[in-house]
């Protein structure tokens, strides 16, 4: 079935911002604070003294490594899926984390230049979005793309989307 030019990026356009969306709930939902976690004690009443010294004075603790939240999404949203990647998962939530880890670690943390497995691939179009958020080594990590279909993102990506 022939699909125009004008139809196909229609449809292209939709997908980003409900994978935002999507990709937003996902990262609230596995970001959120463990059941049982207490809320900061409230600000002292107004003219009681405060016996620490002001916060620009205090150190600030180093930004945790909060890891990948990593998401792949079908045509039209019609399916999506996604996992949280920190190095070294020590969690268990990434089914490829080490091979996944390596090969973040090979390309500097740069999704553009991941190593990938390259193999030979149908050009069937069933195009897939992928994205990924969070920090890596410290630094923040915003990076979205869209693929002809689920073998060239394996190709291109290796196992960092494997999952």
């Amino acid at each position: 079935m022939h699909v125009s030019r004008r139809r196909r990026s229609a449809r292209a356009a939709v997908p980003g911002a409900l994978l935002a969306t999507v990709s937003a709930a996902l990262a609230g939902t596995l970001c959120a604070a463990p059941a049982g976690a207490t809320e900061p004690p409230p600000p002292a009443a107004a003219g009681a003294a405060d016996p620490r010294p002001p916060a620009a004075t205090e150190p600030q603790p180093p930004v945790a490594d909060q890891g990948l939240l990593l998401t792949v999404s079908g045509d039209r949203n019609t399916w999506i899926r996604g996992v949280r990647l920190s190095c070294p998962d020590i969690h268990g939530r990434h089914p490829h984390a080490r091979a996944a880890c390596d090969a973040l670690t090979w390309a500097r943390g740069d999704l553009d230049a991941l190593p990938g497995e390259p193999h030979a691939c149908t050009k069937q179009y069933n195009p897939v979005t992928v994205s990924a958020t969070g920090t890596w080594r410290g630094g923040p990590v915003e990076w979205h793309k869209e693929f002809p279909n689920l073998c060239m993102l394996d190709s291109a990506t290796g196992p960092v989307f494997r999952f």
